[in-house]
């Protein structure tokens, strides 16, 4: 049974109530490999509430709920993560609960070779005095829905340019074999990233590596500077491989992407970062 557009379009949920705690941002760090030098006194805010929590921005990326799409008709076992925006309105705090508002904005039909573009954009408040927290935008590829007869185009994506000279700065982050088991504790539980036979790392826990880096690299672990965070997902990434970041910055924008030296492949791509001002 194809994708419906006009079902997927209408899905939309409000208010939905979220908590977290100062063990989940904790947990969120170590699963995106801070931490791994326990003498890192960098690091140690961002893993040990004994030295003033800080939350990786990227967090967002776990807050919010997963059903808007259960059961809307795609081939779940064929849809990947292609894309990932986040906006900040305020740092995230080390805990608390929120109100997220979600909806599909679009849906593209890039044929039956390539598949379905959905793109669901969510906003969450704060409970507490309703004030904007964040925004994120999220593209999924169903690859077994194309053809569905529905809007034909690239979902109004516009891939951020990397710039065309060599990196301005790199830096090596390893990954650990049982990354994405550990990831999987963050609330992503979907089996393909349990499997033994392909070990395969989620697209979140790599965009969460990726801002690992911006914040090692730039922000001198600076994590209220990070004001927006997107980037493109290009190839898969199996855990403990070594992965290099490449950044470039200009002003106030950092581009960036993540390559596996060992087999010269780039997993995430078009990255682009806006730092606070």
């Amino acid at each position: 049974m194809p994708v419906d557009y006009e079902h997927l379009m209408s899905l939309r949920s409000r208010s939905e109530s979220v908590s977290y705690s100062d063990r989940d941002t904790l947990l969120y760090a170590l699963a995106v490999g801070l931490g791994r030098d326990p003498r890192n006194r960098d690091e140690l805010p961002f893993v040990s509430e004994l030295a003033g929590l800080h939350a990786l921005p990227t967090l967002a990326s776990t807050l919010v709920p997963g059903g808007l799409l259960q059961d809307c008709g795609w081939d779940a076992a064929q849809v990947v993560h292609h894309a990932e925006s986040l906006t900040l309105d305020r740092p995230l705090e080390d805990a608390g609960s929120l109100l997220i508002d979600s909806a599909v904005v679009s849906v593209v039909d890039q044929g039956a070779d390539t598949g379905a573009l959905i793109v669901v954009e969510s906003r969450a408040r704060r409970s507490k005095d309703d004030q904007p927290l964040f925004s994120l935008r999220r593209t999924l590829l169903a690859r077994g829905d194309g053809g569905f007869g529905g809007p034909r185009g690239v979902a109004g994506i516009v891939a951020h340019r990397i710039p065309d000279r060599a990196p301005d700065l790199s830096t090596l982050l390893e990954t650990r074999e049982d990354q994405s088991l550990l990831f999987r504790l963050c609330g992503d539980r979907d089996p393909r990233y349990a499997n033994p036979a392909a070990p395969l790392m989620q697209g979140t826990c790599i965009y969460g590596i990726a801002c690992h880096a911006v914040l090692r690299v730039i922000c001198e672990y600076d994590h209220t500077l990070i004001h927006s965070f997107a980037a493109s997902f290009s190839g898969p990434c199996t855990p403990g491989e070594t992965l290099q970041a490449e950044l470039w910055q200009d002003a106030n924008v950092v581009s960036f992407r993540l390559r596996v030296p060992r087999r010269d492949a780039i997993v995430l791509d078009h990255g682009r970062c806006v730092l606070a001002t």
